[in-house]
């Protein structure tokens, strides 16, 4: 009777380990699932938003590019001087957002 005993706890022992040791292999897994998403997220600023500056700042720098852009192409007639105004309107306008308005502006 007691070889029973030890022989089912035997079984139930190894049951046991299998399923602590698949515990353990899920848990490590999610560990590295956690550690490779958090390196994949995008991380900006010091509070984590991407955007720096509000809607209403974004959609005034993209009006007033666009507004310069036509004007251009209006009232300038010559192509290649169009085309290298705009080329000098598309690189300023970062440097021109960060003098106006501030690199922190929000």
């Amino acid at each position: 009777m007691s070889k029973e005993r030890a022989r089912r706890r035997a079984e139930r022992l190894a049951v046991l380990e299998r399923e602590k040791a698949g515990r353990a292999r899920k848990a490590a897994r999610h560990d590295r699932l956690q550690a490779l998403r958090k390196r994949l997220t995008p991380r900006f600023g010091r509070d984590g938003r991407i955007y720096l500056r509000s809607l209403r700042q974004r959609i005034g720098i993209a009006g007033a590019t666009l507004a310069a852009i036509i004007l251009v192409w209006t009232f300038v007639p010559e192509l290649a001087l169009r085309i290298i105004l705009t080329a000098i309107i598309i690189l300023a306008v970062p440097a021109l957002v960060v003098v106006v308005l501030g690199r922190r502006a929000s």
